[in-house]
């Protein structure tokens, strides 16, 4: 395992970040914190950090090609607005499930969303993955989900990758670029190729996957056959999402979370919760704003 410089842009303490997407057009990270429950961003110009915090449980944050981003609440998405910090509903996806919530939200190389849901702290695998169109159209796609993360698309587009962690497994599957839709399911990455569990991916230029190993403090890269690559070290155990940003797209962004760490674990951990910065010596992908045909996003 090898271990690399690092810079801290967020302080310890959040209690789950997540969800970490960069926006290449005003150079700017979105993360959030599920359990505060609050949408976060980083001005990499200015240092300064700004804070939304939302009515419930926020599982994902996605830009748009305008000013606002997609949040992910409980049962639906909506649109944030960060100058006014107005919310306008966008899509429900899930009625009848009190129990669930949203959590991990990408967009595929055309600006569809993806979103999963889950039975909060995965008690049951009753949660799904959905898939989001330009016309707000609303699709189930899979069923029979744990605790969905990791979504993920190749360079091409023309691959997906998910996680479900509570399998431990990284799944791929082809992907029609056209339809939207992935094939069948395949067992990319086995549940003891890496320490920990499977959290949130990137995908890099070259196609190899990115992934933040939860429990284990570190984050693997995996070749796109599958093969783990490198594993670098952090100081925080409990690493869950990560994106590339930056000018060049050659930092990488790790969030992390305190949630259900003892104090003893806590005082020898000082950075847990914060959002770390990396260079791994490779450049990552843009990725795509979600891109949607209602009225014209603020």
């Amino acid at each position: 395992m090898e271990s690399l410089p690092f810079e801290v842009i967020a302080p310890a303490g959040q209690i789950l970040g997540e969800s970490a997407s960069w926006c290449g057009r005003t150079q700017m990270l979105w993360w959030i914190d599920i359990r505060a429950p609050q949408v976060k961003r980083w001005n990499s110009a200015t240092g300064a950090i700004d804070v939304w915090t939302m009515p419930e449980l926020c599982g994902a944050v996605v830009p748009t090609a305008g000013e606002a981003v997609v949040v992910a609440l409980r049962a639906g998405i909506r649109l944030l607005d960060p100058r006014s910090g107005t919310l306008a509903p966008l899509a429900t996806l899930e009625t009848g499930h009190p129990e669930h919530r949203l959590n991990e939200a990408k967009c595929d190389r055309q600006g569809r969303l993806w979103c999963g849901s889950m039975w909060d702290f995965g008690k049951h695998p009753t949660g799904g993955l959905y898939r989001v169109s330009a016309d707000l159209e609303t699709r189930k796609v899979r069923s029979a989900v744990g605790i969905p993360n990791g979504i993920g698309f190749s360079p091409d587009g023309r691959r997906m990758v998910f996680v479900d962690t509570s399998t431990g497994c990284i799944e791929s599957a082809a992907y029609d670029t056209g339809a939207g839709m992935p094939g069948p399911w395949r067992i990319l990455v086995g549940a003891d190729a890496a320490p920990g569990k499977p959290d949130g991916n990137t995908v890099d230029a070259e196609g190899c996957i990115w992934n933040t190993r939860f429990g284990a403090g570190c984050i693997a890269r995996f070749t796109p056959q599958g093969k783990l690559d490198r594993l670098i070290r952090l100081p925080v155990s409990q690493p869950a999402s990560c994106a590339f940003g930056g000018p060049n797209l050659d930092t990488l962004f790790v969030t992390s979370a305190t949630q259900r760490l003892p104090p003893e674990a806590l005082a020898a951990e000082p950075l847990a919760g914060a959002l770390l910065a990396l260079r791994p010596g490779v450049q990552g992908l843009a990725e795509p704003p979600f891109l949607w045909n209602g009225p014209k996003a603020p």
